[in-house]
């Protein structure tokens, strides 16, 4: 044999080897947490069938699965981007474990596209299971290249907003108001950050304040190209512009914060 074989070789892996080895790892945790789960997955759900179900609601003149639909899949970008996102990450800062994976081979901007990704891993598990139970519901919306297209966009630029806004949350504050604060933040973004109900749906003069707000633009956005049922029109890029360039400001002012703000221990 020869003794080439046992010639060691020090040294890390490549950076995406080590970003997606994270990733898996934190998606792992994730799905082992049961609160979390709940809140990624069982919550948006009971949303969708109670919404859809319920008798006497009215939500426009549209279909109400084609109003609920896209909100949910907004709401569960938001619930794993954010409150999940910040929770987690709070409580490892708490604990010293993200002290520890700052002094590992893995350097700290490839620690937090890890979780990002994980995240993404995440909503991909979120988006075939509500769009399941919605289609079970009745919901029948256009797959065209262009939809596809434009709900990717949408998915990715509200995660990365999202994300940056609960970094700087768990980065800023303590484990306990992380989770006191994240879980606030999340239940006043569904009842007041159009998420399961339009825009148009508030008082007209606080509408335009609401639209600004990073729910908003998400899941107004996903309405535009997936809630009307059997449409066959290329989704308006206008208006998903509209909704991106919101998210991506949101995403500037809280990655800015995040870099001069976060502390890792």
């Amino acid at each position: 044999m020869s003794a080439a074989t046992f010639t060691p070789r020090p040294g890390a892996a490549s950076l995406p080897r080590m970003v997606v080895a994270q990733g898996l790892m934190e998606a792992r945790l994730l799905f082992r947490n049961g609160e979390q789960v709940v809140l990624a997955l069982v919550i948006p759900l009971l949303l969708l069938a109670a919404g859809t179900l319920a008798p006497g609601l009215s939500l426009g003149p549209q279909r109400r699965i084609d109003v609920l639909a896209p909100g949910v899949i907004g709401l569960a970008v938001m619930s794993t981007a954010f409150t999940s996102l910040a929770i987690a990450t709070a409580f490892e800062r708490r604990y010293g474990v993200l002290k520890r994976l700052g002094v590992s081979p893995l350097p700290r901007t490839g620690l937090l596209a890890g979780k990002v990704l994980a995240v993404l891993m995440v909503e991909v598990v979120q988006v075939v299971l509500i769009g399941a139970v919605a289609y079970a519901l009745g919901w029948r919306p256009s797959l065209g290249a262009g939809t596809v297209g434009a709900v990717v966009v949408l998915v990715v630029a509200g995660t990365s907003a999202f994300a940056a806004l609960g970094l700087l949350m768990a980065g800023t504050l303590r484990a306990e108001a992380t989770l006191a604060g994240a879980n606030l933040v999340y239940l006043l973004l569904v009842v007041c950050g159009a998420t399961l109900v339009p825009v148009t749906s508030y008082p007209a003069a606080i509408q335009p304040l609401i639209g600004w707000l990073p729910s908003a633009a998400l899941a107004e956005g996903l309405r535009q190209v997936l809630g009307a049922a059997g449409a066959t029109a290329v989704p308006s890029w206008g208006a998903v512009a509209g909704s991106v360039g919101i998210l991506v400001a949101w995403l500037l002012a809280a990655a800015l914060a995040t870099s001069r703000t976060f502390r890792w221990e």
